[in-house]
């Protein structure tokens, strides 16, 4: 089985390649940022340790996180971003490795990895890592469009982030998914060829 590790911005495209890889390929795929928020249920450790760094008011009125007041908690400031991922994080990778092991006794060829973060954690989880580039402008008009984001909540995501420089570094390869679909299909193709 390949673990393929698929990691870029927000507003790169990585949710519309998991899609052409699940129906093109058949490919297993995990969202870490799903496997996060699964982990961070009311009651679970993930949940009472956030919310004794963070305080009360993460918490909603339902009793569960307030994903947004903590998100605009930790997208301000790196180290309390820091605090969260150490929460989270090992908790996450436990959970994938886990996952990933399951899937190989069920001969799956291609499981599919995916989070913005990945390159911090991919060179554990995954045999190859892709980086999924796209310009800046154009990641912004997506955010715009399909989420609603002003340009300030924009900036303040893409600060958070690595860098393009910092993913290029760690991945074995670069889909740019600027241009049209197609071309990134033909992309994909050349580097898989299952």
């Amino acid at each position: 089985m390949k673990v393929l590790g698929i990691t870029g911005g927000v507003g790169s495209g990585k949710s519309e390649i998991l899609k052409y890889l699940k129906s093109a390929y058949g490919a297993r795929i995990c969202q870490m940022d799903e496997k996060a928020r699964e982990l961070q249920k009311k009651g679970t450790d993930c949940f009472k340790k956030i919310v004794m760094a963070f305080g009360p008011s993460v918490v909603a009125a339902d009793g569960e996180l307030d994903r947004r007041r903590l998100g605009e908690i930790v997208f301000q400031d790196r180290e309390k971003l820091a605090v969260l991922n150490g929460i989270v994080h090992p908790e996450v990778i436990r959970c994938v490795n886990f996952e990933i092991e399951q899937k190989r006794k069920e001969n799956i060829s291609l499981y599919v990895v995916e989070a913005a973060l990945l390159p911090d954690v991919g060179k554990q989880l995954c045999d190859e890592l892709w980086y999924i580039y796209a310009e800046e402008h154009i990641r912004r008009s997506r955010l715009k469009a399909s989420r609603g984001y002003t340009d300030e909540q924009i900036s303040r995501m893409i600060a958070s982030q690595p860098g393009e420089e910092d993913f290029r570094a760690v991945s074995s390869a670069v889909i740019d998914n600027s241009g049209s679909f197609e071309d990134t299909k033909r992309q994909i193709g050349e580097r898989l060829k299952l």
